[in-house]
């Protein structure tokens, strides 16, 4: 659907579409992170507080505001982590330590986000292909941040699955309360799990 044109209460239509997909992104977090809700079209307006016109003005339709909140936590994982690491300089282990902290005060700040794309979207078909990509982004990630003190490069991409792969199955039993542990646990024991795969 076009945006309209034209200024409403010193508003301009592009910033009033922009504020109304917001508001869809972050009502499709919510209604898709919740278990005793059923994700549908419906509910997330109703949670947005939009009708269904609006949600077509951004979205074609429930999948692709999925995959849209999907990919706006991968970026956000992306980004926090790879500053939280070039802060902690050039120490391997600082680093690893303080990206591995940075994504788990994440899901601590916001648990509906690692519900979302680690487990949630594993259980649509539409959205499992995109999950495994970003997983495997994420274990290229790891095995570049190991290339300055291993050079080992099969091997590092190898190792790097296996984190990001162990990753997901600790963050999926913690969100799930079946892994009772503290955030500095989690932090800890990743942390040394990464240097044992990558040796300095």
């Amino acid at each position: 659907m076009a945006v309209q044109s034209g200024t409403y209460k010193g508003v301009s239509a592009a910033d009033r579409a922009a504020d109304r997909r917001r508001r869809l992104l972050d009502a499709a977090l919510s209604v898709w992170a919740d278990p005793d809700q059923r994700t549908t079209m419906t509910a997330v307006c109703r949670a947005a507080g939009l009708t269904e016109r609006y949600f077509y003005e951004s979205f074609g339709g429930l999948d692709e505001v999925l995959s849209a909140v999907v990919e706006e936590v991968g970026s956000e994982i992306e980004s926090t982590t790879l500053a939280a690491a070039d802060a902690a300089g050039a120490d391997p282990a600082a680093r690893i330590t303080a990206a591995v902290a940075a994504f788990v005060d994440l899901l601590v700040a916001d648990p509906r986000k690692g519900r979302v794309a680690i487990i949630e979207a594993a259980a649509l078909p539409g959205l499992r292909a995109r999950r495994t990509q970003l997983l495997r982004h994420f274990a290229h990630l790891a095995a570049e941040e190991a290339q300055h003190h291993a050079a080992r490069r099969h091997e590092d991409e190898l190792a790097g699955l296996l984190f990001i792969g162990g990753m997901a199955e600790v963050v999926t039993a913690w969100l799930e309360g079946a892994l009772d542990v503290a955030p500095e646990e989690v932090v800890a024991t990743a942390s040394r799990a990464y240097l044992g795969l990558y040796p300095t």
